[in-house]
């Protein structure tokens, strides 16, 4: 293997945390070279990180914690940087590769700034393609880098989409675990907590995340994101819950064959397919039993339960902005249940009344519209969720 250079764009949180890992337990001796890592409230973590990787820039996102960072690493050589100018120098910097993993609208412009400049990206912030889909595909192919999907559905599709063979793509089919509240009735959801709400059955990831894969809103942006990835119409992206989170996507054809990726839950398949690409690396994941798994169900989702798929739907369909509308309203509505100022349920009614309100709006040209969407949603959720 071609010794690779490396940025990492959220390392401290699960999805960087789990692509330092795979980066340790590569077989091949220097593999990997890490250039720069960034992190926000884990200094301690992200200053340890830099050490043992020999990182050549760490980054802070808050501000307030550079001088923490730079005494933190004091002696090592390692450069120190803090804020929006720091991300930005990190995602400038000279990596064939940038892990995009910072959550939330925070990591669209360093993540932007990466593909520009014709890094390949593996991506695992939505919001890139959420709120601001075409605009940022747009980019990656005129920096000449690639897109490589690192959402474990997404990055299934990928595998198993035979290239030469998109024009017989009939649609493809996200699975979604169905959460802690699969069961739930929605008079049974209206109660549920923040504790109860990140307890994810099969899958170990942050608060947020897990919260949004409780309320299907994690699903709803992946269904948006499908259709920016592998250029579908909104008829093309299905869903289907899948409890044992063992399928984790399929590309059905106009032959009638499905194809499928299978493997463990566990965010390596997708982080270690996307590093090693276009070889496969050895990767230290559980391998698959299928006589112990016996077993593999499926269900329609239900859209009155979960209505983040409906809401998914209506901003394929509407296009423009409405994916940057939905993210936005959905991230305020989300900080709102965390604090215990919304119930579980409400967050997906704030969401939808804020899509109404700017249902008017026009497609964004630049990145600056889709920040303006951004912004004016987050504004309408504030005053309704007041």
């Amino acid at each position: 293997m071609t010794r690779r250079s490396i940025s990492i764009l959220g390392s401290t949180g699960s999805i960087g945390t789990n692509t330092l890992d795979v980066i340790s337990q590569t077989e091949e001796a220097d593999a990997f070279e890490v250039v720069a890592l960034t992190g926000s409230g884990n200094i301690e973590l992200l200053a340890a990180q830099a050490r043992q990787h020999r990182a050549r820039l760490a980054v802070t996102a808050d501000e307030s914690q550079y001088v923490a960072l730079r005494d933190l690493l004091s002696g090592t050589g390692i450069e120190v940087a803090a804020g929006q100018t720091g991300l930005l120098e990190a995602a400038s910097a000279e990596a064939d590769m940038v892990m995009a993993a910072i959550v939330g609208t925070a990591g669209l412009r360093p993540t932007l700034a990466a593909a520009k400049r014709g890094a390949d990206i593996a991506l695992a912030n939505k919001e890139c393609l959420v709120s601001a889909g075409d605009l940022f595909v747009s980019a990656v192919s005129q920096g000449g880098g690639r897109l490589l999907p690192v959402d474990s559905e997404h990055n299934a599709i990928f595998q198993v989409l035979e290239e030469n063979q998109r024009h017989a793509i009939e649609r493809v089919i996200l699975t979604a675990s169905g959460g802690p509240f699969r069961t739930y009735t929605k008079a049974q959801m209206a109660d549920v907590t923040m504790e109860t709400a990140r307890a994810h059955p099969n899958w170990s990831m942050g608060l947020k995340i897990s919260i949004d894969s409780a309320s299907m809103f994690n699903k709803a942006l992946e269904m948006i994101e499908a259709k920016h990835l592998f250029g579908l119409s909104p008829e093309q992206v299905e869903v289907i819950v899948h409890p044992q989170s063992i399928i984790h996507s399929m590309v059905g054809y106009a032959d009638g064959s499905v194809l499928a990726q299978l493997g463990a839950p566990d965010m390596r398949h997708a982080i270690g397919y996307a590093l090693h690409y276009p070889r496969r690396g050895k990767l230290p994941v559980e391998r698959l039993d299928f006589a112990k798994l016996s077993r593999l169900d499926f269900e329609a989702p239900d859209e009155t339960r979960f209505p983040a798929l409906r809401l998914a739907k209506l901003a394929m369909k509407r296009g423009g902005v409405q994916g940057a509308v939905l993210n936005a309203a959905k991230e305020m509505a989300l900080e709102a249940f965390i604090a215990g100022e919304t119930s579980f349920l409400s967050m997906a009614e704030v969401t939808e009344a804020v899509m109404e309100d700017l249902a008017h709006l026009p497609a964004a040209t630049t990145m600056e519209d889709v920040f303006a969407a951004d912004l004016e949603a987050r504004h309408r959720a504030k005053a309704r969720l007041s």
